[in-house]
């Protein structure tokens, strides 16, 4: 049996053990993400609430701490998580497994998925998961910014009812969610596994990193790809919560970014980020290592 041979047999046997195990990935990823969102619920309505200010005069974190927690209590920092983890979990399940296929597509070019394959299969898990639940995403949005609690279904309604009766109004903000989400899920599941990867060389281990070091790979690249995109997750949020007039909303996305640029300055277009970035360690980390631990416990294979 010749080399090209056992290579052949090697890459089916890798496939053909991954794709028995999806569900449990689907499961992990799920399972992950309830867990960070819910964790870092009240972080991520402060988020929106600096990002989105009914003013001119810019929150702080604590201002808008102190408003959210007077509108309705300490419970009110988790509204509209109902809807976040209905989102995410099917978001962060299908990235994850998405990513994994797509890692094996490139695995029968390359001998091993080096950092530009990691970034092609991360973008485009990413791409895929968050066209699938962005109209969930621009519920969550607009129930974080009630002051009254709504049901959801009341949320879709006045959705669709204030976008004109077209389904269009569910995907306010798309096209800056997709030109963000590629890059950051690029940046972040490819340095993740970079750094783990090095991590298990360095420590010449082939078991799954402790939860320290996981958490460390998890920082490190969830900071780099959420800096570097976040005012398109600005103009995200704020063209969700239809803030903008009805001429903005035609106006492209270079043009809104400069239209924030000049009339908040250079700034405004990272209002928001302090909380982000608190919101960012624990989030993400806990997405990662939480995975992690149940992707091992139901012993699924991750290439």
């Amino acid at each position: 049996m010749n080399s090209l041979e056992c290579r052949a047999i090697i890459e089916e046997e890798i496939i053909s053990e991954v794709h028995s195990h999806w569900w449990k990935h689907l499961v992990a990823g799920g399972v992950a993400g309830a867990v960070s969102r819910s964790c870092t619920a009240p972080l991520d309505r402060i988020k929106i609430f600096l990002q989105v200010p009914k003013n001119k005069t810019p929150l702080t974190l604590r201002n808008a701490s102190r408003a959210i927690c007077k509108e309705g209590g300490v419970f009110s920092f988790w509204r509209g998580n109902g809807v976040n983890i209905v989102k995410v979990v099917p978001e962060i399940a299908i990235k994850f497994t998405l990513y994994d296929e797509k890692k094996l597509m490139l695995y029968r070019e390359n001998e091993e998925a080096g950092m530009f394959e990691r970034m092609a299969a991360g973008g485009s898990a990413g791409f895929i998961s968050q066209t699938i639940v962005y109209p969930l995403e621009v519920m969550k949005t607009r129930l974080a910014l009630r002051q009254t609690n709504q049901s959801s279904w009341s949320c879709v309604r006045d959705i669709f009812q204030q976008g004109g009766c077209s389904p269009r109004a569910f995907f306010l903000g798309y096209s800056a969610n997709v030109v963000g989400i590629v890059p950051y899920a690029a940046i972040d599941l490819a340095v993740y596994e970079t750094l783990k990867r090095r991590y298990m060389e360095y420590t010449n281990t082939t078991d799954t990193p402790h939860s320290f070091a996981l958490f460390g790979c998890a920082l490190m690249s969830s900071l780099l790809g959420q800096t570097v995109t976040y005012p398109l997750n600005l103009v995200k949020t704020r063209k969700q919560a239809t803030i903008v007039s009805k001429t903005s909303h035609h106006l492209s996305l270079a043009s809104y970014l400069r239209l924030i640029s000049r009339t908040e300055g250079i700034p405004g277009l990272y209002r928001g980020l302090s909380a982000n970035l608190l919101k960012v360690g624990p989030a993400v980390s806990l997405v990662y290592v939480v995975y992690e631990r149940v992707r091992e416990f139901l012993d699924a294979p991750m290439r």
